[in-house]
């Protein structure tokens, strides 16, 4: 017993066959010839019965096997068929659903009603002419004048066509015997070979070759000349087919999603891979620049780059077997990908493709194994730190003024001498790469599509440890956490490349600058209140070129009160607000991390007191708390002598908060 018949002999017909048998639906697939069995493959699920069956029969086969549907997948001048497929249904109580090919309007074509009124209208006309409509009704054109010489018919490659189409007077150069798909590309050899000035073709619709038939004509001058379908059917496209038969049959198919980088954009730049993938795709997902580049004219499109709703649009369209998401550049370059995987439970196959790096690093002839690669388009990405600590940096920009306000930033951090090299529309017509001194560019408006690389002779490598000298810092009268007690006091907050960082009392900025080097990818907020303080912060900010470094001038906690939410909070003065500096920085992020450096035993007290009360008052959390004392000692030349001379006792106070099933 089948749960559907298919009257196939179609490319929908046998589309529709497999997509059962591959969802597990059993199917019987009717063909009318041994020939057209051919392009289907038995299995557990699909049979195939090729034989021509007329009313009686059918209504036999129905009754007999009493399928839940039938699908008339026919061809559509195949009248007759599908009147008795539909009667006999309607007979047995069957239910019936017509499947239509996809058809369309084209100018510059002659559309005639029938084979006899396209004879008519080449009769009238000069020019050879190629046939695509098979040899059913080819005896037809033996009416006009000189057929012999300007018809060239196209037929399959089976010997009673040929034989009956020499009878005809078609052979030689004038037969061609093959079996289709046809490309575009085929297509338009056959029209040059034999210099045909029209086209007779059906309209068969996308799956009948149909489209790359007009396309070919179009590209050699010819002139179309469709023949109309012979009657005006209702039905239902493949696709609305293939949406139909899941909620029929209860099945969710798994499309073939395919994650493919689509290179610069350019056809050129699409790897064969991928181009292959196109080609066999039913969908084109993506944002619309990328998957602009790459559909194929015909070819269905859903404009979307957020993972979630490419998702739910693909679960909701199980008619769309092949999906191809088109990503810019590589998947795996800064791309969409790694969200797309998640949405998509993993159940995806990856196309890599030609990223911006190694596209425009080869253009401008420079590696790139030894750069710094980042993106700062749409994410935070401290260009101008990175530059000065590496002699090459890529990124990809994003926006219009993005070379203008990073040249204008290098320049103002003494760095205007920084070779910029500038690439927008990569592998487009309008593609532009040049090369400028950053302070050149300062008022440069480019396009929105650009990479830069950046190339700095001068770069100072960074360091891997905390503890820069007292002496690399611009000094005052301003107070300043010395060497030792700095690096004992950064190694305790113990911070990432992403943090985010609160100065608390800055001074001449010796922490936050050890702090913006450490968290390279972050941001420091240096909160002063002293005037001669604040620009001896400006100056040290410039001096290590530190864009992501604040300064906030004012009192904490009021200060505070406006700035995002911090990972991490150094304390090296309060003014007497401890208390209210801590609750505000717990309100903003309970697990912050918190180094406080104390001098009086008064300030110990306070801070001490100030914990416990916190740690009483958030039982709920586990508490990490430590207390340090730090005596430091220098030597200092007395003569022929080394004395130690002490410094005052520091005491570094670390307190963080932790979920207690995440505390080890």
């Amino acid at each position: 017993m089948y749960k559907a018949i298919v009257f196939a002999g179609t490319t929908e017909g046998y589309e529709i066959s497999r997509f059962l048998s591959e969802n597990k639906v059993s199917v019987l697939a009717c063909v009318a010839t041994e020939y057209g069995s051919r392009s289907l493959e038995e299995n557990e699920f699909l049979s195939i019965r090729a034989e021509r069956l007329d009313k009686e029969q059918m209504q036999e086969l129905f009754a007999a096997e009493r399928p839940e549907l039938v699908l008339d997948a026919t061809h559509p001048y195949a009248a007759e068929v599908t009147v008795n497929i539909r009667e006999a249904c309607e007979n047995t109580a069957v239910s019936y659903v017509r499947v239509l090919r996809e058809g369309g309007v084209h100018k510059d074509a002659v559309y005639v009603e029938n084979t006899e009124a396209a004879v008519d209208y080449l009769k009238h006309v000069s020019g050879n002419v190629l046939l695509t409509t098979g040899s059913k009704e080819l005896s037809a054109y033996t009416e006009i004048p000189g057929y012999q010489e300007r018809m060239f018919a196209r037929v399959l490659s089976i010997q009673n066509v040929i034989e009956n189409c020499r009878m005809l007077g078609f052979e030689g150069k004038n037969l061609i015997a093959m079996q289709g798909p046809f490309s575009k590309e085929l297509n338009a050899a056959m029209l040059r070979q034999y210099d045909c000035r029209y086209l007779v073709t059906k309209d068969s619709g996308k799956a009948g070759g149909f489209e790359e038939k007009i396309q070919a004509a179009t590209e050699c001058g010819a002139i179309p000349v469709i023949i109309g379908r012979p009657v005006q059917e209702k039905g239902i496209s493949v696709k609305e087919c293939k949406r139909m038969l899941p909620e029929k049959f209860g099945f969710q198919p798994t499309p073939h999603v395919v994650l493919l980088g689509i290179g610069m954009g350019s056809k050129e730049t699409l790897t064969i891979q991928g181009n292959e993938a196109v080609e066999q795709a039913d969908l084109i997902i993506g944002a619309r620049r990328m998957a602009d580049a790459v559909a194929l004219p015909g070819q269905d499109v859903f404009y979307e780059y957020r993972s979630a709703e490419i998702a739910e649009y693909i679960k909701k369209h199980p008619e769309y077997e092949k999906v191809v998401i088109a990503l810019s550049g590589d998947v795996g370059f800064y791309s969409g990908a790694k969200g797309l995987l998640k949405a998509l439970d993993g159940n995806a196959e990856i196309i890599c493709g030609i990223s911006s790096v190694v596209y425009f690093m080869s253009k401008i002839g420079l590696s790139w194994d030894d750069a710094k690669i980042v993106s700062a388009h749409g994410r935070v990405c401290n260009l101008v730190s990175l530059i000065r600590t590496n002699q090459k940096v890529f990124a990809i920009l994003g926006t219009s003024d993005g070379t203008a306000h990073l040249a204008q930033k290098l320049t103002d951090y003494g760095m205007g001498e920084v070779q910029l090299y500038v690439g927008e529309n990569l592998s487009y017509e309008d593609e532009k790469i040049f090369v400028k001194q950053a302070r050149e560019l300062t008022d440069y408006r480019g396009d929105a599509l650009s990479v830069i690389c950046a190339w700095n002779p001068d770069a100072k490598t960074a360091l891997t440890t905390h503890g820069l000298p007292d002496d690399a810092f611009t000094r005052g009268k301003a107070p300043m956490t010395k060497t030792e007690v700095r690096t004992v006091s950064l190694a305790k907050l113990c911070l990432k490349e992403d943090s985010v960082c609160y100065d608390i009392g800055a001074g001449t900025g010796s922490v936050s600058v050890e702090m913006g080097l450490r968290a390279s990818q972050g941001s420091v907020y240096s909160i002063e209140k002293k005037e001669d303080a604040l620009v001896l912060l400006e100056e040290n900010k410039k001096k290590f070129a530190l864009d992501h470094m604040r300064i906030i001038a004012g009192t904490a906690p009021e200060a505070m009160e406006e700035l995002p939410a911090p990972t991490h909070a150094f304390i090296g003065g309060s003014s007497g607000n401890m208390k209210e500096i801590v609750e505000l920085l717990l309100e903003k992020n309970p697990q912050v991390r918190m180094v406080i450096n104390c001098i009086t035993l008064e300030t110990v007290g306070e801070t001490l007191s100030c914990i416990k009360e916190m740690q009483t008052e958030r039982s709920e959390w586990k508490w990490e708390s430590e207390v340090v004392q730090l005596g430091v000692s220098r030597s200092k030349e007395i003569g022929r002598y080394h004395m130690m001379m002490g410094e005052n006792p520091i005491y570094i106070i670390t307190i963080q908060a932790h979920k207690k099933e995440n505390f080890v």
